[in-house]
C-alpha cells in the first residue's frame, strides 16, 4: 500500500498548490494590484466572502496563517539541520549511526516535531559539535535575501543530489531482496509515522507563491509545477519501493543512513546530498525570513536596516540549532 499512498498523497500535494496558485492569480487580478503572498491572499479571500463571520476575522487569518508557515519552515529548518550533522558525522568518523535516526515526522494541523536525532550518538563526537561547526555557514547562506541570487548554487546543488542518487540506485539494485519475503502491509500504528514523513517529503506549499513572484515568466509556473512534482512522484515511489527491497524494516528515516561505510562512492553520495539539503536550507528559510523581518525592520532607520536584519537572520538560524539541541 506504500506506493499507493504516495502517489495518492502527491497528487493532493499538488493540487494544493494549484488551488493556491489560482486564487492568488485571481484575488490579485480582481483587485488589480501585485501578486499576492500566502497570507495576503487567505487574507483578502475572506474579505472577499459573503459570510459577515469570515470577513470579521480577515486580519485572524492572515496572522494564523503566518504563525503556522513560520513554525513548520523553522521545523523543516531544524530537521535538515540534523540530517546534516547526521551525514557529516558518518562521513568524518566512518561510523555507523545504529537507531538513533528515527525519523521527522510533521502534523499539517499544528505544525509539531514528533520525532528527531537523538543528540548523542554510540561513538565519536557528540552530534551537536557538528551542528555547531555547521552553524557559522549556514547563518552566511541564510544572509541571501532574494531568491533570483540562489539560481546557480541550486543548479549546482541539483546536479550533486542527480549524481548521488545515481550512485543510490547503483547500491541499491546491486542486492535486492526477495519481495514474497517481505509483508505487503504493515501494521495501523505505523501508518502515522508514514504519513508523517511523506507529507514532510511533498510539502512545499510554503515556498510555491515565493518562488512563483520571483520567477522571470510567472504564468509558466503551473507547468513547471507539474513537470518537478510528477519526476519527485516517479522518484519517490521508484526509491521507496527498492530501498524497502534492499534493506526491508532495517531502513532509516534517510536512506543515505543505510548505506555501506567501507565504500568511497558511498561517502561521496553522503557529501554530494547534503550538500543538495544545505542549500535547501536558504530555500526553506526564505518564508519565515520573509514573514517576519520586515515588520521589524521597518521601525528602525534606513541604514541601520540592513544591520537589523542580518542580526535577526542570525538569531533565528541560532533559534533552528537550538530547537535540535533540546529535541
Amino acid at each position: 500500500m506504500g506506493p499507493v499512498s504516495l502517489v495518492l498523497m502527491g497528487v493532493v500535494c499538488v493540487h494544493c498548490m494549484h488551488i493556491l496558485v489560482n486564487c492568488s492569480h485571481q484575488l490579485s487580478e480582481r483587485l488589480k494590484c501585485p501578486p499576492l503572498g500566502y497570507s495576503d491572499t487567505v487574507a483578502v479571500a475572506m474579505e472577499m466572502s459573503s459570510s459577515q463571520w469570515l470577513r470579521k476575522g480577515a486580519h485572524f487569518g492572515r496572522y494564523l496563517v503566518n504563525f503556522f508557515l513560520v513554525l513548520t519552515q523553522l521545523g523543516f529548518c531544524s530537521v535538515y539541520f540534523v540530517f546534516l550533522a547526521v551525514n557529516i558525522k558518518q562521513v568524518f568518523e566512518g561510523t555507523g549511526v545504529n537507531s538513533s535516526v528515527e525519523s521527522v515526522i510533521f502534523s499539517s494541523s499544528n505544525s509539531s516535531v514528533e520525532g528527531l536525532v537523538s543528540p548523542h550518538l554510540p561513538s565519536g563526537l557528540d552530534l551537536r559539535l557538528y551542528m555547531l561547526l555547521l552553524l557559522p555557514f549556514i547563518i552566511l547562506l541564510s544572509f541571501i535575501r532574494d531568491l533570483r541570487n540562489m539560481a546557480a548554487l541550486s543548479a549546482l546543488a541539483n546536479l550533486c543530489m542527480a549524481l548521488s542518487l545515481v550512485f543510490i540506485f547503483t547500491d541499491v539494485l546491486s542486492d535486492l531482496n526477495d519481495p514474497r519475503h517481505l509483508p505487503y502491509f504493515s501494521t495501523w500504528r505505523k501508518f502515522p509515522f508514514f504519513f508523517g514523513t511523506a507529507i514532510f517529503a511533498f510539502e512545499g506549499i510554503g515556498v510555491v507563491l515565493p518562488l512563483e513572484n520571483q520567477m522571470k515568466e510567472p504564468k509558466r509556473f503551473p507547468q513547471a509545477l507539474n513537470i518537478g512534482m510528477g519526476f519527485i512522484i516517479i522518484l519517490y515511489v521508484t526509491l521507496a519501493m527498492l530501498g524497502y527491497l534492499r534493506f526491508g524494516d532495517d531502513i532509516k528515516g534517510s536512506i543515505t543512513l543505510n548505506l555501506p561505510h567501507d565504500s568511497w562512492t558511498n561517502q561521496l553520495v553522503k557529501v554530494l546530498y547534503s550538500f543538495g539539503v544545505f542549500v535547501s536550507f536558504a530555500v526553506q528559510f526564505y518564508v519565515p525570513a520573509e514573514i517576519l523581518l520586515p515588520p521589524l525592520c521597518e521601525h528602525v532607520r534606513k541604514n541601520w536596516r540592513t544591520a537589523l536584519n542580518l542580526t535577526l537572520r542570525t538569531l533565528f538560524v541560532c533559534l533552528t540549532s537550538i530547537i535540535t539541541f533540546v529535541a
